[in-house]
């Protein structure tokens, strides 16, 4: 059982009631609470309150109409007698030309006011609407860029800020350092300007590093025309190679991976890299090897691999020519049957060339009898056994040969589908099996 708690009472002993008053021992009477209202809150206001409240608003609404519309205000109408002292019989008419003079207008501002006073009259000008004038303003602009391209010379020196030319000297600082990372904002806009060859020369490509002809490849044919990344294969990326090649025997990773890249336009790649390779003359054995690899390794458009293939069947022999020819060939395309006829005329030519042939030309020989020994004609078959005659290696010639042999030339094969044809009666269809009721 729990000790009771003593009361909070204080005990009173021996205490007089005007002590107990004093110290405030007594309890006081509860009063209940008084609420009071707000000026807005309370029901009633009265009326000297209501005007005072209605005389403050009328005043700041007056304030507010003179701040933000003068016009608005109330003014007050005074009116005016010009008829005083003055007789009916002196009265004069009065028009707006009598106070010309008064406003010192010049003859022009004159005439431009009576034009605007005037109605406009049937016979004078219409006035153009706002899309002829959009127009005009059209065919000015077009006539103003034909007269521009029309002009002697497709590429004009431009004038360059100085700042421009100094931004683009600071980026060529880079570039010749670059490893990796970010590249320059203002070198991914060149791409994008006018005069972007002026530019991107100021940064001399020919001293980039390997990693910078890379991440500039990967701009260049992502944004250019297939004419403009044919220009930039051609004058930046194709010498650049070549040089890297000529110098280290071998071709750095990051300009491999260029290589590859530039790809990315097949039409620009051909007519700015492999064909003006081959044009060239001096294509070395160790630069076909390492061009044809990227040809072999990547996924081309049939069409142009055959306009490249065609291109090189047509051009004068070296052992390069050789080694793109066969690397054409093992691609395994559909030719069209002019691209084969190439091809072959190619290899006839050298029929009655007295040279020795090296192993290349034997060896390209041999894959395109291997791969398209059955879309050559009989004529074609024949002639190309009548060159192994003449033309021979002792270790190849006998493989060629043998593939020649077993070939079923394009001719044979069309003249026993059309005898197959030929032979089967044709059907005559009645409109019951075409389900064709009269």
């Amino acid at each position: 059982m729990g000790k009771p708690k003593k009361a909070n009472v204080a005990t009173i002993k021996n205490v007089n009631l005007e002590k107990q008053i004093t110290d405030g021992k007594v309890s006081k009477a509860k009063t209940k609470d008084k609420v009071k209202l707000r000026a807005e809150e309370s029901p009633n206001i009265d009326a000297k309150s209501s005007q005072k409240i209605l005389a403050a608003a009328r005043q700041q609404q007056l304030e507010l109409d003179e701040e933000n519309f003068p016009s608005l205000t109330p003014r007050r109408n005074v009116k005016f007698n010009l008829n005083d002292g003055m007789d009916q019989e002196e009265q004069e008419d009065v028009n707006e030309n009598d106070f010309m003079a008064v406003l010192d207008m010049d003859d022009d501002d004159v005439a431009a006011f009576e034009r605007f006073q005037q109605p406009p009259t049937k016979e004078g000008k219409r006035t153009l609407h706002l899309s002829e004038i959009i127009m005009q303003k059209i065919q000015e602009k077009g006539a103003d860029i034909h007269t521009k391209i029309s002009d002697e010379g497709s590429l004009k020196i431009e004038e360059i800020d100085p700042k421009v030319k100094e931004m683009y000297e600071g980026v060529r600082e880079v570039l010749k350092r670059y490893r990796s990372g970010k590249i320059p904002k203002a070198f991914k806009i060149i791409p994008k300007l006018r005069n972007w060859e002026q530019i991107l020369f100021i940064t001399e490509p020919h001293n980039w590093s390997a990693a910078a002809m890379f991440q500039g490849t990967r701009i260049f044919c992502s944004v250019l025309s297939q004419a403009m990344a044919q220009r930039f294969y051609n004058l930046v990326l194709l010498p650049r190679i070549r040089d890297d090649l000529c110098e280290y025997k071998k071709l750095n990773m990051h300009l491999y991976n260029a290589l590859k890249r530039a790809l990315f336009k097949p039409a620009a790649f051909m007519k700015g890299i492999i064909l003006p390779l081959l044009e060239s003359g001096d294509c070395t054995l160790r630069e076909a090897i390492i061009f044809g690899s990227v040809v072999a390794r990547s996924s081309i458009p049939v069409l142009h691999s055959s306009a490249c293939l065609l291109k090189i069947c047509e051009m004068s022999y070296s052992g390069a020519n050789s080694i793109f020819i066969r690397y054409f060939l093992d691609k395994r395309y559909a030719l069209p049957y002019r691209v084969i006829d190439a091809a072959v005329f190619h290899f006839l030519r050298f029929e009655q060339d007295k040279r020795e042939l090296p192993v290349l030309w034997h060896q390209s020989l041999l894959t395109f009898a291997q791969r398209y020994k059955n879309d050559i004609s009989s004529e074609q078959k024949d002639a190309l056994l009548q060159l192994l005659k003449k033309k021979s290696h002792p270790k190849i010639t006998a493989d060629i040969r043998r593939e020649l042999q077993a070939a079923h030339c394009r001719d044979v094969e069309m003249m026993e589908t059309m005898n197959e044809t030929a032979g089967q009666p044709i059907k005559m269809y009645t409109d019951e099996d075409v389900g064709y009721e009269g």
